[in-house]
């Protein structure tokens, strides 16, 4: 578990930091930010304000298989790695499910070893999906770091994208980069021991939850799932404009607090966090 101390309390300069990532997260949806490396970073339906006006650019996109009807890689990870010279910050985003190769993977809750660290399992789904996009992404945060020594490596997603940022984040924190994680709903990713092994990693854990999303419940406990901590959960409904005074944090892999404590919930809730995800930019 984290110390105390290392843990922020959310403020309005935090709160903008979650904004601007939850806008990287909603670009990955974009699929003219995974056909076109080397463009600035855009939203057609006007999602991305804050990334567009940083003058983010992608250096390096993960599967293009938007216009056909298979994949390039079997779990269909999707997204890009992308250069901010505004905020000082190289970004790796993954996509949510849209396809039918993500549910596939979303489903495959097979436990398998890791080499995050000793004994340590993970999703099976979600860790190939990793491993699928593990050496575009890897090979482009070394250059982009080497070059840009000053920049802070970030991961960021929501939902499925959410659970492989995670999985990213522990590897390249072992590679040496201390990489802050941003995840939006994501879901259950591996057993209690990687989770609080990714915990414990340097670079800052920020697990975004919010109000009864159902999909931050799957998989169960039950199956031997745990969160990585903390839960940073959103404590106001649907459609409603999120300040830092809505947020509360809560400890620990297996927390039945926040999110968790709701007995129903709602799909739209997944779609909102400080805004729709951008269905439209798949069209």
């Amino acid at each position: 578990m984290l110390n105390r101390a290392a843990i922020a309390p959310v403020n309005d300069a935090l709160l903008a930091d979650f904004e601007l990532m939850e806008q990287y997260a909603s670009a990955a949806y974009c699929w003219t930010n995974f056909n076109s490396p080397g463009n600035q970073i855009k939203c057609n339906d006007g999602t991305c304000p804050l990334v567009q006006a940083a003058n983010a650019t992608s250096v390096v996109e993960y599967n293009r298989s938007f216009l056909r009807s298979y994949s390039d890689l079997a779990t269909d990870v999707t997204g890009f790695v992308a250069l901010d010279p505004t905020n000082e910050l190289i970004v790796v985003s993954f996509r949510g499910s849209v396809s039918i190769q993500n549910w596939i993977t979303n489903i495959d809750f097979k436990a398998v070893s890791t080499n995050l660290c000793s004994g340590c399992t993970a999703h099976r789904g979600f860790y190939q999906s990793w491993l699928d996009s593990r050496s575009a992404v890897t090979a482009t945060v070394n250059s982009l770091v080497a070059a840009n020594p000053r920049y802070k490596v970030i991961t960021t997603g929501h939902s499925l994208g959410g659970a492989i940022a995670t999985l990213a984040a522990a590897d390249l924190r072992n590679s040496g980069y201390p990489v802050a994680l941003y995840s939006f709903g994501s879901p259950r990713v591996s057993s209690s021991k990687l989770a609080n092994y990714i915990t414990a990693q340097p670079g800052g854990n920020y697990r975004i939850t919010h109000w009864n999303d159902p999909v931050p419940n799957i998989p169960p406990i039950l199956m031997n799932f745990a969160h990585v901590s903390p839960e940073y959960y959103i404590n106001r409904p649907n459609h409603q404009v999120v300040k830092a005074t809505d947020f509360k944090i809560y400890e620990g892999a297996t927390n039945m607090k926040g999110n968790a404590a709701w007995l129903f919930t709602d799909i739209l809730a997944h779609l909102w966090y400080f805004g729709s995800f951008p269905m439209k930019c798949q069209i």
